[in-house]
């Protein structure tokens, strides 16, 4: 897998056509601290070769809990790694046997201050709301226990039921009971409350950060950057087009090794990127700018004018001067609005 992947990045050298530096990379699922450092050497090595990696790049890599021992921090520690992203969930028990989480509350509290032992101080954690298991007070006080560690950037995801998974299997058996929106709406309120009064900035509809501890990875998705994704099932963006590998593994490390990146693309139609833009824009703190919208012409600027006003009118959309951006309440909204302000 190593070599297939040190090979797609020889071959794909030439997607990202930008001469600018590479500011962030992310070494995302799978499981990639199941990597040694020796082996995310090897992979950086490779980047090098082929791309210039900015000084103070974000360098980021994804980790459960359970992986974070003393032994792999020291390891870690040793590598190009500078942040970690780290998949908490919750702190309490009930609500991670719930989720089938791998690791208990105790190890999500170890290895979040064995981290910062280890000088790990930029990290981002996951939680998620919503969930039966989890009461609004056992909610204020996941996240009381991430404002006490000082943690820099947390992102938060109400919990939702996916088609044909083993959730979706339970709830409609009747052993796991529906997703309760008022219940999800509550706790999304407190996140609110709370972020803001810690000081975190709510940059995007589920991410917060103290300032200057935005994702720039993640921000880079949203403003609409370019981007180069390298594995299997890893998806890429050009602006013009989106491409994505094929999922499996065999398959990936087969064709690679015939020189081939195994993947589809999608070219992207003028309806399709500005879709697109309204998708990422509006869930982001800078907003949706009128003059952005223009140039896929006046008509589309006219159309998307028309339909923001009922939701101007209900207080879910805010105006000011050429942006437009979501309010509180609309951002617990924010995917059915934004749907509604596609072309179709």
């Amino acid at each position: 897998m190593l070599t297939a992947i040190g090979k797609e990045i020889q071959l794909q050298k030439a997607y990202l056509t930008t001469t600018s530096k590479l500011d962030t990379i992310y070494f995302g699922g799978g499981t990639p601290s199941l990597l040694s450092s020796a082996d995310i050497g090897y992979i950086f090595n490779i980047i090098r070769q082929h791309f210039e990696v900015a000084d103070n790049a974000e360098i980021t890599l994804e980790a459960n809990p359970d992986d974070l021992s003393m032994a792999k921090l020291t390891e870690l520690k040793d590598s190009p790694i500078n942040r970690l992203s780290i998949g908490i969930q919750s702190f309490m028990e009930e609500d991670l046997r719930f989720m089938n989480r791998a690791h208990n509350a105790e190890e999500a509290l170890f290895c979040l201050k064995a981290a910062k032992d280890f000088g790990f101080e930029n990290m981002t954690i996951d939680l998620i709301y919503g969930t039966p298991t989890l009461t609004d007070r056992q909610w204020q006080t996941n996240l009381q226990t991430i404002f006490d560690l000082d943690i820099p950037h947390i992102s938060c995801y109400a919990l939702t039921v996916e088609p044909k998974t083993a959730l979706d299997h339970f709830v409609k058996k009747g052993k796991v009971p529906p997703v309760n929106e008022a219940q999800a709406a509550r706790q999304f309120e407190t996140m609110l409350e709370m972020m803001e009064q810690y000081g975190y900035e709510h940059y995007e509809i589920s991410n917060f950060a103290k300032p200057g501890h935005y994702s720039r990875h993640n921000s880079s998705y949203w403003l609409g950057y370019h981007y180069l994704g390298v594995g299997p099932s890893a998806h890429s963006f050009n602006g013009h087009s989106r491409q994505w590998n094929v999922a499996n593994n065999a398959q990936y490390i087969k064709a690679l090794e015939g020189g081939e990146v195994p993947f589809e693309i999608e070219k992207l139609s003028p309806k399709d990127q500005f879709n697109e833009y309204l998708m990422t824009a509006l869930r982001t703190k800078w907003g949706c700018d009128v003059l952005k919208v223009k140039t896929w012409g006046s008509e589309v600027e006219a159309l998307f004018l028309k339909n923001c006003q009922p939701f101007l009118a209900e207080g879910l959309i805010r105006k000011d001067k050429n942006k437009y951006y979501l309010t509180n309440k609309g951002k617990f909204l924010a995917d059915g609005i934004i749907s509604d302000l596609f072309l179709i």
